[in-house]
């Protein structure tokens, strides 16, 4: 555990609206809170450096330290107040660890006495009692990935107990099937004084959460064979194809005892009647009666709050920190101030893209090693790393210890990679920030130049619309804004086409589907459908999303490319490297060429502290078959990527042949376009992530700088 980290239950927060800070603090002495401002959150000593101001804040202060525990691992838990006397649990399972002893299906148990259908490395179990628990196991190992029914009974008149598992599906050359009786000589050892879980085991503490698919829960109040089972009426059966969309388990037995999902397993998952035919769990809610369990679900670390901070009417928006110290250990723990609900205090709006943040939060790099922790030492950076830190979940760019892909994030949990002076790749070009810290270039250069700003999340975008833009004259983005929901992206075409103006100063935007969970806030979902470059990919039939029902994936695949609001989308990717554009003859159209006013340059932004050049890492292109408009001018385009660029999977047809026709070198590249719009507003592009790495080279006198202050010095007119 990390000796002194915290978040926050919201990401953004108006004046008169109050934030919790919820810590964890394992030293002996009191930590101490402040607020800070953040202007810039780079810690490469040869850029900007980290800028912040101190704010005066009632929470600034003492506090005494104390351990918050981390309880990952989903499971479904029932306040279960009906009498045991004989009984049967019985459920379907699809296994995806079964060598892992102790996971629960069904279990109601306290530390003394309890009864528990479980699986391990010996197949289904049955355990009865407390501290030394009567144990019975079928003895036959599970398959990864495949169907059974499992089940347990006690028969109170007999004392006779048995466990069984059957398999599902086609018949294979493997014995997996089987069935294993015992005796109990009392019942009082297994009756206990808790709630009934799904997906763990019962105890002090819940443990031996289970890894992989449960459909149809069922307790009997007899004990039953389990070719009996399917006739026989239960005492509680739950079905989870109903209300898919929330955290509810809906009992469907005739005691109605509903219960609540806890951590947010992945509901929407295709059961075991699934066969294909329908792929959308709208139209067959029948066939996606499963829910896929995980051992290291997060959704909510459920951490008291510490202190909070109700904002004063007169506080700048901006992006701020809850900035904690004990002893040598330090955090940081960002917020987003916005303007008061209604009203704006400048003409231009920074929109702060939280949804992405949450997405790759506490995302575990591949290319982590001991340069990442010299660097950070050096550096003086924000020292913990996700990969050596998973308690806190990691991203949807990871997987789950049983190998499928994460698809639930929340900030409802500590975020390694949100904070300032974090830094995820320590190459040789530059400060190898993303996300956030990245993000804080652009703001450290609208400081620097005396641009007013006020900033916005995506959150309130997603819940007041358009209305929430309209009264400012320019609209911007940050260097990575990939993900969105439908709202979001009627809310920014609507502000553009009623003649709000509108740049784009990232590479890989508008790129991701994703839906907000209707009862947790900050529980976002994405699916990993069909196309897009993906860290996992969905299972077949599990494209639609559980939040909302909708289609998953890239907003490719759902009709709105991101060429149609922004004029470019999504090229091609490569390391963490950035090379240049080379102006076109855009630069010198009539009706642009003000955007180039005091550069002359051919070469533009073969410098930066974002892999060493403005156009980098992530490209994006103009295609006019994919929405970019016929009026679109190209100002520049970018040259010679390195080699290990590759185009985005959904241009590809063979290994040779692309949709558009281009080459795969002709496709590589990243446009800066300009556009007007019918209504009077107009649109900005960039085409690369690495942009705003460059606004500060040369203290802020340079070609990407000037062409920017251009963009919005007419913006703003």
């Amino acid at each position: 555990m990390i000796p002194l980290i915290g978040y926050a239950d919201r990401m953004s927060v108006r004046p008169g609206e109050t934030i919790n800070f919820k810590v964890s603090s394992s030293g002996p002495d009191p930590y101490t809170a402040s607020l800070v401002r953040l202007i810039c959150s780079d810690p490469n000593p040869d850029g900007p450096g980290i800028k912040e101001e101190t704010i005066s804040a009632e929470f600034s202060g003492k506090y005494p330290s104390r351990v918050q525990e981390i309880r990952q691992g989903s499971y479904g838990i029932v306040d279960w107040d009906l009498p045991f006397g004989s009984f049967t649990f019985a459920a379907k399972i699809w296994p995806t660890c079964p060598d892992k002893d102790d996971q629960g299906v069904i279990s109601w148990a306290d530390p003394h006495a309890g009864i528990s259908l479980v699986i391990g490395s010996g197949g289904a179990e049955l355990r009865i009692g407390g501290d030394s628990p009567y144990i019975i196991s079928v003895g036959k190992k599970l398959r990864e990935r495949a169907w059974y029914k499992v089940w347990g009974a006690y028969d109170s008149k007999t004392g006779n107990v048995f466990i069984g598992q059957e398999a599902m599906g086609p018949p294979t050359l493997i014995d997996d099937s089987g069935l294993a009786e015992g005796n109990v000589a009392s019942e009082e050892n297994f009756k206990a004084a808790a709630p009934l879980l799904v997906g763990a085991i019962g105890g002090a503490f819940f443990s031996g959460h289970f890894n992989g698919k449960i459909e149809a829960p069922s307790v009997y109040d007899t004990a039953l064979k389990v070719n009996e089972i399917p006739e026989t009426a239960p005492l509680a059966a739950w079905d989870f194809s109903k209300e898919i969309s929330s955290l509810s388990i809906r009992d469907v037995g005739p005691h109605k005892m509903h219960g609540t999902l806890v951590n947010a397993p992945t509901r929407a998952m295709t059961g075991s009647n699934w066969t294909g035919e329908e792929r959308n769990w709208n139209h067959s809610p029948e066939t996606y009666g499963a829910i896929h369990f995980h051992e290291d679900d997060v959704a909510d670390c459920g951490w008291a709050t510490d202190f909070s901070f109700k904002v004063p009417q007169n506080l700048k928006s901006g992006a701020y920190a809850a900035r904690l110290t004990c002893g040598s250990y330090w955090d940081a723990i960002p917020f987003f101030v916005c303007p008061p609900r209604g009203s704006k205090t400048a003409d231009l709006c920074v929109l702060v893209s939280t949804f992405t943040y949450t997405i790759y939060g506490n995302q575990a790099r591949v290319d982590f090693g001991e340069d990442w922790k010299v660097r950070a030492e050096e550096w003086g950076a924000f020292p913990w790393n996700p990969v050596e830190h998973s308690e806190f979940g990691l991203s949807t760019y990871n997987h789950h210890t049983d190998g499928s892909g994460i698809c639930h994030a929340s900030w409802h949990r500590p975020m390694l990679n949100v904070r300032p002076g974090y830094f995820p790749i320590a190459e040789k070009r530059g400060s190898g920030l993303r996300h956030m810290p990245a993000d804080t270039h652009l703001t450290d250069w609208l400081e620097t130049k005396g641009i007013a700003y006020d900033m916005v999340t995506d959150w309130e975008l997603h819940n007041e619309g358009s209305d929430l833009l309209k009264p400012y004259k320019a609209v911007i983005t940050g260097s990575h804004p990939e993900y969105h929901t439908t709202e979001t992206l009627d809310a920014l075409t609507g502000y553009r086409d009623a003649g709000g103006h509108f740049a784009y100063l990232g590479g890989n935007g508008f790129y991701w589907r994703v839906a907000l969970h209707k009862e947790i806030d900050g529980l976002i979902e994405v699916r990993r459908a069909e196309d897009g470059i993906r860290a996992w990919a969905a299972e077949p039939g599990e494209y639609y999303q559980a939040f909302d029902g909708k289609y998953g994936g890239i907003w490719r695949r759902n009709n709105r490319p991101p060429q149609v609001l922004a004029g470019v989308g999504f090229s091609a990717q490569g390391l963490f490297e950035g090379t240049y554009y080379r102006r076109g003859a855009g630069a010198d159209d009539p009706r642009t060429k003000w955007i180039f006013e005091g550069v002359s340059d051919e070469i533009i932004g073969d410098f930066g502290l974002s892999g060493g050049g403005a156009a980098g890492f992530e490209l994006d292109r103009a295609d006019n078959s994919l929405g970019t408009p016929e009026n679109a001018v190209i100002l520049a385009t970018s040259e010679n990527p390195p080699d290990h660029f590759v185009l985005v999977p959904e241009e590809w047809l063979t290994h040779v042949t692309t949709i558009p026709g281009g080459t795969h070198d002709e496709l590589t590249r990243a446009d800066m376009l300009y556009f007007d719009c019918p209504g009077g507003g107009s649109v900005f592009s960039v085409g690369s992530i690495t942009f705003c790495g460059s606004l500060s080279h040369n203290n802020y006198d340079n070609n990407i700088s000037r062409i920017l202050s251009n963009v919005l010095g007419r913006f703003l007119e």
